[in-house]
């Protein structure tokens, strides 16, 4: 059981999920990544532009945060709408 040994990375500061979503917003990196199947360089990209802002930050991280925000937008967008008053 090797994940039991790993430590889990610090929690991502706000100003490090605003970085992420900069890059990750980038024309090229959206068009990337809805051009390809798999998206693993793509990823390792948005990790070195992380880190070329300071954060160190693997693709992996990177590609797990961005599906946890794409989620809880989703969530919020969705319940947003059910519970509108209908007009």
């Amino acid at each position: 059981m090797q994940s039991q040994n790993r430590k889990r990375a610090p929690a991502w500061t706000e100003r490090e999920v605003l970085g992420l979503i900069a890059v990750w917003g980038e024309e090229s990196m959206l068009s990337e990544l809805r051009s390809k199947r798999r998206n693993a360089k793509t990823f390792q990209k948005i990790s070195e532009a992380i880190r070329d802002r300071g954060y160190i930050r693997d693709a992996t991280q990177c590609r797990v945060k961005l599906k946890e925000l794409r989620q809880a937008y989703q969530k919020t967008k969705e319940s947003n709408g059910l519970s509108g008053t209908g007009e």
